[in-house]
């Protein structure tokens, strides 16, 4: 179980769209809570597959947003190629997705669609009938296990002020399982594969740890699953006012933007995080 609301937090996991930027729109207040958690251990974590760290550090500085080191960054292609070299180490693979993805697997195996014993699904661009084809004979005929870098069935796009909804990696795997009949080994939150990445990486006990995030299916449910506390700020796609679903767990703070989230948070970080900004 999650300590309680009122323990003290040693670091924090933060998603990004959604409570950071809507696209390419930094939120009110997102400088300056990153600012304010600046002495803070703290990791930005994802869904998204489709960038590398460093074009994540480089996307938030072009919005005015404190840049973090790529260390700070995990994604969710970064979650599935530690899961890899876990559990199949030096393995041959074969990835369906864009270019962050790609760049995460060469790390830890080599691409070969011939002979790949993993079959990976990401997002972004790069999933076509040739692609497909080759994904699913891959798991038919030569037994290649199917992985999906994360669930999420829609994803949300901010371009030039528009919103719309793009196929999240749920939607992508979907055609590969259906076809070979087989359930997908899913990485990215709720599970809790990028939690146990991302404490390992701050050297904190999950209790002690606080995800925020903007949805609750996603990263509330899965942050709590792992034994986190989490904080929703409602300034993604879950609005100020919509009801919480019956199903899922609630969480410790439930604010409507990171100023509000800041007074909760602030007298349980370290002293040193608790300066006048």
């Amino acid at each position: 179980m999650p300590d309680p609301p009122g323990a003290p937090i040693d670091a924090l996991l933060l998603d990004m769209d959604g409570v950071l930027h809507h696209g390419e729109r930094p939120l009110p207040g997102a400088a300056r809570f990153l600012r304010r958690i600046a002495a803070v251990p703290h990791l930005f974590v994802t869904n998204n597959p489709i960038r590398t760290p460093a074009q994540v550090s480089a996307r938030l500085a072009a919005m005015g947003l404190p840049r973090p080191a790529p260390a700070q960054v995990l994604t969710s292609a970064l979650a599935t190629a530690d899961w890899l070299a876990r559990e199949h180490p030096g393995c041959r693979w074969f990835a369906i997705g864009a270019g962050g993805l790609h760049e995460a697997l060469r790390r830890v195996g080599a691409e070969d669609q011939a002979n790949a014993d993993v079959v990976v699904v990401g997002e972004g661009p790069g999933i076509d009938f040739e692609r497909l084809t080759i994904g699913i004979n891959l798991v038919l005929d030569r037994g290649a296990r199917l992985v999906v870098t994360n669930p999420d069935v829609s994803v949300d796009d901010w371009h030039a002020g528009r919103h719309r909804v793009l196929p999240g990696g749920g939607a992508l795997v979907a055609p590969l399982a259906l076809a070979c009949g087989v359930t997908p080994v899913v990485i990215g939150k709720p599970q809790p594969r990028l939690f146990r990445v991302a404490l390992a990486r701050l050297g904190v006990a999950a209790g002690r740890c606080v995800m925020v995030g903007d949805r609750p299916d996603t990263d509330i449910a899965g942050a709590l699953g792992a034994g986190l506390r989490a904080a929703l700020v409602r300034s993604g796609r879950f609005a100020p006012g919509a009801a919480w679903p019956d199903a899922l767990p609630r969480p410790q703070w439930d604010v409507p933007d990171l100023d509000s989230l800041w007074q909760g948070l602030r007298p349980l970080l370290p002293a040193a995080s608790n300066g006048p900004l």
